[in-house]
């Protein structure tokens, strides 16, 4: 954004939440260092993920799939993923998480709560289990929620919002889209053609060795000590001015 960029002019030192090739700071004093987030974003077991299924009333037989726009929501993943719903669950339960302003509208059109799909405005507390529970997510392409998913590794499909400020969610999701780490699925082209966003999910839930390729590679953007990092790095500057 352009105050960073400003700012950035007369930083000592300046930690960023991807690789130094999708910014402008001076490489002398910028470090990749991730962003970061709480231990609870990791991969459940077996035992656990059979408890949270269970406790969520989610039929343990199918795959897990969790749709999440943000505190906000999104509207063209979550009118996609209603409008496919029924093809989807013929191969895995649907949690999807709407945000606030859609959920009244989205709860009139979508099934009641069952154990193949359930609609939430907002999910809080639990958002760590659910997410270590899913076998696929699909997410807009927000750094922290990416981050959280990279730390967990689980296979995802991103579907950046391209009308956001400068583009930042394009060039987010291009850092994983060169790694072959997640699927990238168009906003504009799912306005016109749900099912493109319902194939990509139906692939990853049918394809064991993809799905899982995918969350290997996901996992690799782990940065597991970025708070130590960045700590380190207010140190070294607090020290370099005495």
């Amino acid at each position: 954004g352009l105050t960073n960029r400003i700012l950035g002019r007369w930083a000592n030192k300046i930690a960023t939440g991807a690789p130094l090739e999708n910014y402008s700071y001076p490489v002398n004093k910028a470090t990749y260092v991730g962003i970061p987030i709480s231990q609870e974003f990791k991969k459940l077991t077996m035992p656990e993920k059979l408890e949270f299924l269970r406790d969520w009333q989610l039929d343990e037989r199918k795959p897990l799939v969790v749709v999440t726009g943000g505190g906000l929501g999104a509207g063209r993943i979550n009118d996609a993923i209603v409008k496919t719903l029924g093809e989807i669950n013929k191969f895995a339960s649907v949690v999807l998480i709407s945000g606030s302003n859609s959920y009244d509208e989205l709860r009139s059109l979508a099934p009641a709560n069952n154990s193949h799909f359930q609609l939430y405005p907002f999910v809080a507390n639990e958002m760590p289990r659910l997410l270590g529970c899913a076998d696929v997510v699909v997410t807009r392409a927000g750094a922290t929620t990416l981050h959280e998913l990279s730390a967990i590794g689980v296979a995802t499909i991103i579907v950046p919002n391209a009308m956001l400020t400068g583009g930042h969610q394009i060039k987010n999701a291009t850092v994983y889209a060169k790694e072959n780490a997640a699927i990238i699925v168009s906003d504009e082209e799912i306005v016109d053609a749900p099912e493109k966003l319902s194939k990509a999910i139906i692939t990853l839930v049918s394809n064991k060795q993809l799905s899982e390729l995918l969350a290997t590679r996901l996992k690799s953007f782990a940065r597991p000590h970025a708070a130590s990092e960045v700590a380190s790095l207010i140190f070294e500057t607090l020290h370099s001015k005495k």
